[in-house]
């Protein structure tokens, strides 16, 4: 076992010394059910042609068809992509949906491909997992550096495949061809949602909250946006190419006026630039990581000043730093939980393509809230009963729990 997934399934283990698991439904557990491997051929603008490596793990579909993003970045390999997977069956177990985990990748760099070069890797992947996914079996999403025109080729070329048009096959697709009202911001507004409710039971007021944001992608700058909206005060925030800080607040909207001309948020005019590694240091109450993972690691863990982490990436936490965080006092508000508006948001677009029914957005984001915040009394719940203020043991217990039960009663 690589180095990640085992850290994962470390989570696994020690969550089942808490409940009463047994080893044979842990061996299960600790396993995805199918992983699998192509070679994608792709014909180049320059005539050439050049052979991709495309992943896709399918983790345990006890609760239902399996489902998970789809990402195409260079570091894409076996060990992340399994790991992913295990994470989605964990976030879709939390969330209380139907669904498995599932994750897919290619190792390609997009900055370097044309967008028919793009478009061709795209439909190849489909035609090689074609018999792996659908409807009923696995339904990709858009994931790092995948968007809904990637999820409308796929779409399209399994519809071809298939001989009939099949929406339902992915998730995250323009709502001009069956995509959902509000998936867009969903993943951003559940941790909105959640942020606010722990804050609410910790009995602290919003305009005592300062809040600095890693990542200034879609799902950290739309957070940004809708607490800043909502009376939280936005201090700092950071894109790849660096940050910013301002202590008494920044204009959001200036903000992202500026990256629009210059690309990155550095460099704006009422704020200090500062590394990608200063803001997770910030003397702030809640610290919101929203781009890569283990970016909070044992070296830095002991400088991270926020009360409250709300991981609104996938594993933006190491292992080793859980510990030390939590020694301090330190909330952290788990990726399974915090991030989980955007499968919770895939499944009701889901659900409206196989209904062939739509609703307004107002519907989507009032039973997003009600599903997230659900998942939220469950884990808190738990997490008292547990005695400590370790949200992702408790998160990890509900979810684990729930496969348990679905396994027993099945038979596996």
């Amino acid at each position: 076992m690589a180095h990640q997934f085992k850290a994962a399934i470390n989570q696994l283990n020690k969550v089942s010394q808490l409940r009463h698991i047994t080893y044979d439904e842990l061996e299960i557990l600790r396993r995805p059910d199918r992983v699998i491997e192509v070679s994608l051929p792709v014909i180049m603008d320059n005539g050439k042609i050049k052979v991709f490596t495309g992943y896709r793990v399918q983790y345990n579909n006890t609760r239902g068809p399996y489902k998970g993003g789809l990402r195409f970045h260079p570091q894409v390999n076996l060990d992340e992509v399994k790991t992913l997977a295990f994470w989605m069956a964990i976030k879709c177990a939390v969330a209380d949906i139907p669904y498995g985990g599932g994750k897919g990748g290619i190792a390609v760099d997009v900055k370097t491909l044309s967008l028919s070069e793009l478009e061709r890797l795209t439909r190849a992947y489909t035609r090689g997992f074609a018999d792996f996914i659908g409807p009923n079996i696995d339904i990709p999403a858009p994931d790092v550096y995948t968007n809904p025109q990637i999820m409308a080729w796929l779409m399209d070329e399994y519809s071809h495949i298939k001989g009939e048009n099949t929406p339902a096959v992915v998730t995250g697709k323009p709502v001009e061809i069956g995509g959902s009202l509000g998936r867009e911001t969903a993943t951003s507004l559940g941790g909105f949602y959640v942020l606010e409710q722990v804050l609410a039971k910790l009995k602290i007021a919003k305009h005592k909250v300062s809040l600095a944001v890693q990542g200034f992608g879609n799902v950290g700058m739309n957070f940004a946006l809708i607490a800043q909206a909502a009376g939280f005060q936005i201090v700092a925030v950071s894109d790849s190419g660096g940050g910013l800080y301002n202590e008494k607040g920044l204009d959001l909207k200036a903000v992202l006026a500026h990256k629009q001309k210059t690309s990155c948020v550095k460099n704006f005019k009422s704020a200090k630039n500062i590394s990608n590694e200063k803001l997770l240091e910030l003397p702030v109450e809640v610290l919101v990581p929203a781009a890569l993972e283990n970016v909070i690691d044992e070296n830095n863990a002991s400088r991270v000043k926020a009360k409250i982490i709300l991981e609104l990436a996938n594993g933006p936490t190491a292992g080793g730093a859980e510990d030390k965080l939590s020694k301090k006092g330190v909330l952290v508000i788990p990726d399974v939980l915090a991030n989980a508006g955007g499968v919770i948001v895939s499944y009701f677009e889901w659900v409206q393509n196989l209904r062939h029914f739509y609703w307004d957005q107002a519907k989507v984001e009032d039973r997003l809230k009600r599903q997230i915040m659900n998942a939220l009394e469950k884990v808190w719940q738990t997490m008292e009963a547990q005695g400590n203020n370790n949200m992702r043991e408790a998160a990890y217990i509900v979810a684990v729990e729930r496969l348990v039960k679905a396994l027993r009663i099945r038979g596996i």
